[in-house]
């Protein structure tokens, strides 16, 4: 079995989970899951834990993000974004420098209403088997970070089209930004395309097509401690290791720390143990991951 992970370059037409369901069948083994979905029609970096490196996709999660996008003036659509009916169009009239002095606004800590079709839970279910149900229900707004959000490329017309570059925080929704920023402008919008550049440090660059996947499964692998490497490392001595295995918490102390943590534990050689926090003067294990003995 596998232990570790491979960033994937999503294709278009597939959810998040099918890419899951396809790597279980390349790898052989059941245990395979994602950090930070991507909807059917985006494509891009996607993170997949293997084997024991799934109890660390939640500190892939909650790491920046970073999109290039294309983003429709005019026309509004039931999902905002491409794959849904059109359920309003009027010509805008804008220009690149119109668009340019609103996208600022969007930049910072700003709220967001999730879309119906979006993970979000609200009562136990999810908002996408909601709105396939054909309900919509109340929404509370989120606090997201937008860190980045500029214009790269414009085209002018009856439906003007603008090319842009996200960078946030988890959780933002980038077809949300596009049809605000529509509103914004005194008309409508709809994220027509998606691309994930980047998550947390993993960008394209690394990422593999599915198919390259299949063709060599192993050579696609990173090992667990990759999957943490955005994490302050520290290493441990030999009997410090023996007592991580078993779950042993520390006075902070006694590890070679310095930030406020989560810390990826690692042994003489560099092999990922655990991933310990800071629990007041204590650190202990959130995830330990090394076999006892």
């Amino acid at each position: 079995m596998h232990d570790g992970l491979v960033v994937v370059d999503k294709p278009p037409g597939c959810t998040s989970h099918d890419v899951v369901a396809r790597l279980r069948k390349i790898y052989n083994q059941r245990r395979v899951g994602h950090a930070g979905t991507l909807d059917p029609d985006a494509t891009g970096v996607l993170l997949v834990g293997l084997g024991r490196a799934t109890r660390l996709l939640r500190f892939l999660q909650t790491e920046g993000k970073a999109y290039r996008g294309r983003v429709v003036f005019g026309i509004a659509t039931s999902t905002l974004d491409a794959s849904g009916d059109t359920i309003d169009q009027r010509p805008m009239l804008l220009t690149r420098e119109e668009v340019e002095r609103a996208v600022p606004r969007f930049v910072g800590d700003i709220d967001q209403l999730p879309p119906m079709v979006s993970a979000v839970k609200v009562g136990g279910r999810r908002l996408h088997e909601l709105a396939r149900a054909g309900e919509e229900v109340e929404r509370a707004l989120r606090r997201v970070r937008v860190d980045r959000f500029e214009v790269e490329a414009f085209e002018p017309g009856p439906y003007p089209e603008a090319v842009v570059l996200v960078e946030c925080g988890s959780g933002t929704f980038v077809r949300s930004l596009a049809a605000d920023l529509g509103a914004a402008l005194g008309g409508a919008a709809h994220l027509a395309e998606l691309r994930r550049l980047r998550a947390g440090s993993f960008s394209l660059d690394e990422a593999h097509p599915l198919d390259d996947v299949a063709a060599n499964p192993a050579a696609a692998v990173l090992p667990m401690s990759a999957a943490v490497r955005g994490l302050e490392p520290i290493s441990v001595d030999d009997e410090q290791a023996r007592a991580i295995t078993h779950g042993v918490a520390f006075a902070c102390g006694a590890l070679p720390i310095v930030g406020p943590g989560p810390f990826a534990v690692l042994d003489s050689e560099g092999g990922l143990l655990a991933v310990y926090e800071r629990h007041g003067g204590a650190c202990k294990p959130a995830v330990v991951l090394a076999p006892v003995g």
